[in-house]
């Protein structure tokens, strides 16, 4: 051998394997090999001193303070019992909150839908303005399939705008450009 001096053999009573770089035990001090070194593999009687965890509660996520020789499994259920925020018992948030403002209309929806028109909430079935028979707009829309209003009923000069054949009011577009 040509470094006697140099590596340290284990400390674990079954093991002895010399090993060149030791890891030294900080709560026995004494030197162990790489199998060895945690303190489940050579059984350190001062483990507990070292090796804190520190429970989380499964609910809320929260770390949960275990004082020495408490059992962290019943500190957690006393937590959950007493402090816990997300405790299946205790009162639940709402998720559908948002009702629709249509008269007669009794659903609630998760998300908000408000018209960009009159500024009412609605639920997916009331949201366009012509489902909820919205008046706030200027002129009311027409609805997809259905016949164009005529210009007498839209405009109050009627009979001075003239519809173009896909149903454009030819005289209110030339007035909105002068």
């Amino acid at each position: 051998m040509e470094f006697p001096d140099l590596g340290k053999h284990c400390s674990e009573k079954t093991c002895k394997q010399l090993d060149f770089l030791p890891v030294k035990c900080d709560a026995c001090k004494q030197d162990f090999c790489k199998d060895h070194f945690p303190y489940a593999g050579h059984k350190c009687p001062f483990a507990f001193q070292k090796d804190v965890h520190v429970p989380v509660c499964p609910l809320c996520n929260t770390p949960i303070p275990v004082k020495k020789g408490q059992i962290p499994d019943v500190v957690v259920g006393d937590h959950i019992d007493r402090d816990c925020d997300s405790h299946p018992g205790k009162k639940k948030e709402k998720i559908f909150t948002y009702r629709c403002s249509k008269e007669g209309c009794k659903k609630k929806e998760m998300l908000q839908m408000v018209c960009a028109q009159c500024h009412g909430n609605f639920c997916i079935q009331h949201r366009h303005p012509l489902d909820h028979s919205c008046r706030h707009g200027s002129r009311p829309t027409i609805k997809a399939g259905c016949s164009p209003m005529t210009v007498s009923e839209s405009r109050p000069w009627g009979d001075f705008l003239t519809l173009a054949p896909g149903g454009l009011a030819l005289g209110y577009w030339f007035t909105r450009l002068m």
